[in-house]
């Protein structure tokens, strides 16, 4: 059952891996790269328990706060185009 589990989860990473190469907008990329993050945590923790090794659960959990992270780094880069401390303008002040 784990080997079934561990193909259909390639599978959905082959197609996020497309949608992350032919996605229309960037912002359609970084979803489909973000939900290919998650489907390797998938994948990880799969492996783990078809090749009997349930610690690989800590290996997927690390890995899933790095994708977290590097998503919401992405796109703040493509808002605001830099990562550093953005000053507001007067027009956010006046609000």
């Amino acid at each position: 059952m784990f080997a079934a589990a561990m193909f259909a989860v390639a599978v959905t990473m082959a197609l996020a891996l497309t949608r992350a190469l032919l996605g229309p907008t960037v912002y359609d990329r970084i979803l489909a790269l973000n939900v290919f993050g998650t489907k390797t945590v998938l994948f990880i923790a799969v492996a783990g328990f078809l090749f009997g090794r349930p610690e690989f659960l800590d290996i997927a959990l690390v890995y899933a706060l790095i994708n977290f992270i590097a998503t919401v780094a992405v796109l703040k880069l493509m808002h605001y185009g830099e990562l550093g401390w953005v000053e507001p303008t007067t027009e956010q002040d006046d609000l």
